[in-house]
């Protein structure tokens, strides 16, 4: 069995991603990864250049400045990375998500088990969402609890988006892939990063979904769609937890909830009483 993780990437300093963690917590259970490195400010290619191991293959790319609906110049990298896999399964991490040391055993396994079984298209992580700080999880169905990031790499698939994936069974109409669940978290720590660089990512990404984020202030939620981390961090990001994550975020009982939220906060009260999960899911489950 050969697995290919892969991801894509621009200014990954300057936005404040864990890139490196990211790719280096994933590589123990890679053959090879792709790293789609876009036309950057900082120094994101030399830090991936830096990279002691011979599985990195980068491929540098330039992003479309016209391709401004819906953040598909994400998929189109994302892409890049994903056609240029080599393996039977194609691992894909976003540069702001980090595997556990003590889950790669099982994340290895699951492939090797489903290796030979063609019903099963991709295998789908839990998610851990941080937000505010690495102290806490946001956990709303407003955010999407489980997703595929591993898709065999046999099958026509592609991405309309950076999240998930489409499995094209006709050239006109493509379909969601059929998953097993691989029982191991992502952790993800997109919004733990310092007010500074999540301010400086909106101010720069908002144009490919052709709009403009307000001023970031630093975080806000409804404190109801939190709970407290209780588990241990992977030790590759300890260090970045350290230095780069924000510290300082505290719940605001007070927050004024956004339309979004109500919805939510409602969703949740459902889901509490019935005992089922209304949160996005972009796949089928093969039980």
């Amino acid at each position: 069995m050969k697995v290919s993780g892969f991801t894509f990437i621009r200014n990954g300093s300057l936005l404040g991603y864990p890139f490196i963690e990211s790719i280096c917590s994933a590589l123990p259970i890679c053959d090879e990864f792709i790293v789609a490195v876009g036309d950057s400010e900082d120094d994101t290619l030399t830090r991936i250049q830096a990279i002691q191991s011979d599985k990195i293959r980068i491929i540098q790319t330039q992003w479309n400045e016209k391709m401004q609906d819906r953040g598909f110049v994400y998929a189109q990298q994302k892409m890049i990375a994903q056609y240029n896999c080599t393996g039977d399964w194609a691992f894909y991490l976003e540069g702001d998500e980090v595997l556990h040391e003590d889950d790669l055993p099982k994340i290895r396994a699951s492939m090797e088990k489903y290796l030979d079984n063609p019903q099963v298209e991709a295998l789908a992580f839990d998610y851990l969402h941080f937000f505010g700080s690495p102290e806490w999880l946001a956990v709303s169905p407003g955010w999407y609890r489980q997703e595929c990031r591993i898709i065999r790499n046999t099958i026509r698939s592609w991405a309309p988006d950076g999240l998930y994936f489409v499995v094209m069974d006709k050239n006109k109409k493509g379909r969601y892939p059929r998953a097993a669940i691989v029982g191991a978290p992502i952790y993800h720590y997109g919004h733990v990063r310092s007010i500074e660089a999540m301010r400086e990512k909106n101010q720069r990404v908002g144009k490919y979904w052709k709009h403009d984020h307000p001023f970031f202030n630093g975080y806000q939620i409804d404190s109801q769609a939190l709970k407290p981390f209780t588990g241990t961090h992977p030790e590759i990001a300890r260090t970045w937890l350290k230095n780069e994550a924000e510290k300082e975020f505290t719940p605001d009982l007070n927050h004024k909830l956004t339309k979004r939220e109500q919805k939510h906060r409602w969703a949740m009260t459902i889901e509490s009483l019935l005992g089922i999960n209304l949160s996005k899911k972009h796949f089928e489950l093969i039980k």
